[in-house]
Formats: C-alpha cells, structure tokens, sequence
C-alpha cells in the first residue's frame, strides 16, 4: 500500500512536483526547503523525449536521504512521451523500456511509485488492439517491479481527447482489468485531467461524485496518489493547462471535499502548478493544508 497515514485528524501529505536543475538532490532538496512539501515528484529524464538518463550515484543517494531525513515521500513522473497504446511498434516499445528505466531510477532515490499517462490508441479503428497493447507491455513490468520489489505504477487518466484509453474516472476501471488489476497497478487521480475531461468537480457535491465514480471503478485501495491541479479552462474542454489552486476554473472550494473525501485519506497529494519563479509552490501547498479537515 502506497498510504501515508490513515487518520484523517493528522496532517495531510501535501507536496508538488520539483524542477532538479542543478542535480537531483541540489535542486529536489532545495524545492523541499523553500517550499515545505511533505511530497515531492521529480523527473528522471527528459520528460518531452526518449534519452534515459543514468543518474549521479551521489546525487541519488543525497536525495534519498535528504528525503528521508525530511520525513519526506517521493515520487517519479515518467516521460510524457510514454504511450503503450500507440499504433506505432516503436513508441510501445520506447515506452516499455522508458518505464522500466523510471522504475529503476525510482528505485535508486526511494521514490514510492512511478506515474504514467493511461496513453492513446491515436486512430479510432486502433481502440482495441490498442488494449490488448497495454497488456501484453504492462503486465510483464508489473510482474518484475513485484518479484524485485521496485516500486509500484500509476497510470494517470488523460484530458480527454485524441482516442484516449483512459480519460473520466471510470476508463480506470477497464484499464486495470486489461491487466488483471494487477496489485502493482494503482491510479493516480489528477483534478485538472478529470475537469478537462468534464467531471463537473466544481459544482456541488461533484469531487465527491468523481471520487466515488473512481472508486467504483477501481476500489477503494488503488487511488495511491493525487495531483492537485486547477485549470485555466471550462469544464470539458479537453485542455490540459494548470493553473495554482483556487485561482482558475475549479476554485479552492472542490480541494477541501477532495481532502475530506475517505478515499483520498492518507493518501499524498501533489501540486503540478505554475512555478515560473523557481520558488516552489508554498502558497499552494499551505492553500491545500488550511483546506484539509482539521489541519494544522
């Protein structure tokens, strides 16, 4: 189980995702400290392109305990470019090799998990085969990332659009039963996704009604983490541009019924905002803890 802590009472894991300029524990450490993140989500390559990077050992291990002495999880976000519904054989298998490096990198610096978007079949009369792709790429990482106790995948829903195998909450749920909901599968939830996609989450009662569709796809124990994005779009809009929480389309109201909802208890949740200045996200983070039930 990828769950921090249970109790609803104690202080929510809020974090957000970190630029690593400089190196890993450089710039990862630096983003802790500026911005008091209990979470902390990086890349391991190139996120907009197919080089893997190996790694400073050093910087690794500097992260990982720097991590640790924080009292900090972590977090890797694979390549943007990963997508095991491609109709074309060279992205699948790019993106095969692309996970199992950011499980091993994950591994290398402590991180919990690896996220990954649920990808596209691209072309309509693709939907099918498209699936059958996802399993037969998936399922033998996730039987390695198990038997070699790496961390775990979560595939995160799109914003809709372009043929998309996973978009609204409920696309989840045919997604895990593509590998036989594999117990090293979870699902990470991000609110900017499921708005574009049109989950009404700012209306009244509808971040409780997206979470309660997601775990009626996937059960209660697969949302391993959240990220907590506002949206400079309507609802629906297919449109995958962030905007800091409680300054866009969604509004601060939503987040509070996310972190009240017994399916995001315990589980960390990361900030994926603008951070044009390097500062780190503290005001949204700090926005996100006054908003959790009984925070302090």
């Amino acid at each position: 189980m990828l769950r921090i802590d249970p109790d609803p009472g104690h202080r929510p894991v809020i974090g957000g995702h970190a630029t690593v300029a400089g190196g890993l524990a450089k710039g990862g450490l630096r983003y802790l400290d500026r911005s008091e993140a209990a979470a902390v989500q990086v890349y391991v390559s190139n996120p907009r392109g197919w080089a893997l990077a190996t790694g400073d050992p050093r910087q690794d291990e500097a992260f990982a305990g720097g991590c640790v002495d924080r009292g900090v999880v972590s977090y890797v976000h694979a390549s943007l470019l990963v997508n095991l519904g491609s109709p074309t054989s060279a992205t699948v298998e790019r993106s095969a090799a692309t996970l199992e490096h950011a499980l091993r990198r994950a591994a290398a610096i402590g991180a919990r998990g690896v996220v990954f978007h649920a990808g596209s079949a691209v072309d309509a009369g693709h939907a099918e085969k498209a699936m059958i792709q996802v399993r037969e790429a998936l399922l033998p990482l996730l039987d390695l990332a198990a038997a070699e106790g790496l961390p775990k995948l979560l595939v995160e829903p799109s914003a809709g659009g372009g043929r998309s195998l996973a978009a609204r909450v409920e696309d989840l749920g045919p997604y895990l039963d593509a590998v036989d909901r594999h117990p090293w599968l979870g699902t990470c939830f991000d609110t900017c996704h499921a708005w574009a996609a049109g989950h009404d989450l700012a209306a009244p009662g509808g971040m409780t009604a997206t979470l309660d569709a997601l775990v009626g796809a996937v059960g209660a124990d697969r949302l391993w983490l959240v990220h907590a994005n506002d949206s400079k779009d309507a609802c629906g809009s297919t449109r995958d541009r962030h905007e800091s929480v409680g300054k866009g389309t969604i509004g601060a109201a939503p987040f509070a019924e996310l972190l009240a909802h017994p399916a995001a208890r315990g589980v960390p949740l990361i900030v994926e905002t603008p951070n044009d200045d390097g500062a780190g996200h503290p005001a949204d983070i700090a926005l996100l803890r006054s908003l959790a039930p009984h925070s302090s």
